[in-house]
Parts: structure tokens; sequence; C-alpha cells
């Protein structure tokens, strides 16, 4: 297995095989994040090829830790621009449901005050997230950051499309609870 520290050092050689070391560890995670937000195999390879280029740009200066979700953050955010303008062309698609299920709990409306406190809401989703079990954790991760269809998860966890929903529904009960907990308006 590669490691990370290595493909890094690759990047600040300027060598052409950090591309190729990073898609060997991280290609397949970032496709699937793309894919799940699109639901297109060609606009989602496109965007893995713009993420490869994006971490290229800064990586140096910046040395992510960990690297693997850091990757993952820079393709999902590209696929997310895609999907914005794929959106604005066609009012439809898979990735709205799962944010649409989550958005009166955790805003996203982008203000200068919003941006002040995204660090206190992110310390506090991160605590919130701490306390969660393994397959709840997983189960929220994949629903609300992977973007995938509860039919994936309930495959991938051996419960019952129900049960995925079930616990959803509960977790994002508790996560609201834990915020207003913390003074955080919902």
């Amino acid at each position: 297995m590669i490691q990370d520290d290595y493909i890094i050092e690759l990047f600040f050689a300027r060598s052409d095989k950090a591309i190729e070391a990073l898609a060997t560890k991280y290609g397949e995670a970032m496709r699937s994040v793309s894919y799940n937000i699109l639901q297109n195999e060609q606009d989602a390879e496109e965007c893995v090829n713009d993420a490869y280029l994006s971490v290229w740009n800064v990586i140096p200066p910046t040395r992510p830790n960990p690297l693997g979700a850091f990757v993952c953050r820079v393709c999902r955010n590209v696929s997310l621009t895609r999907y914005k303008y794929n959106k604005a062309q066609k009012r439809d698609g898979r990735y709205n449901v799962s944010l649409e299920e989550i958005a009166e709990i955790v805003p996203s409306e982008r203000t200068v005050q919003r941006e002040i406190e995204d660090e206190a809401l992110t310390m506090v989703l991160n605590d919130w997230l701490g306390g969660l079990n393994k397959l709840n954790l997983y189960v929220f991760m994949r629903r609300y950051w992977f973007c995938e269809a509860v039919a994936d998860i309930a495959r991938a966890t051996k419960l019952s499309e129900a049960a995925v929903y079930l616990r959803l529904d509960r977790m994002k009960k508790s996560l609201a609870k834990h915020l207003m907990e913390r003074g955080i308006l919902v």
C-alpha cells in the first residue's frame, strides 16, 4: 500500500508519478463520491480528473492530513459544482434528496456570519459524530457525505431499507437536539 507521505512528497517533487500514485490509492473512492452526486459516469470521470488537477495545484504548498479525506473533499466540491451546472440545465437529481433531508438541521446558506460560525459548528458536528457507534457513523456518512442511495446502504450493511431510514431519522433528531443544546439554532 502506498503511503500518503510518499504521495505528498511526489507532489512536492512535481513528479508525474504523483497523480498515478494518488489515483492508485484514492481513485476508486473519488469516482464513487463523484458518481453518487452526478449519477453519470462520464461527468464523474471528468470531475475526478479535474480534482487531480486541483490537488496538483494546491500541493505544494499544502500538506493535507489526512490525504484521503482531502482529495475526496476536493473531488466532492468539483462534483457539486458540476451538479449545480447540470441542475441548472434540468431540475432533477438524487443528491438533492439527501441534502433536503438534512437541510433544516444544518443550513447551507453562505454568509460572513455563517463563515465565522463554521469552525464552532464543525467542532460540534465532530463531537456528535464521535459519539455514534460504527454502524450509525457508516450509515450517516454514506448517506450525507457520499450521497449514497438508501438501498445501497441497506445492501452494504445488511439492514432493511426501513431500518436504514429509521436510523437516519433518529440520527437527524439526535443531531438537531445536540445542536440546540449547544446553542446552534436549527
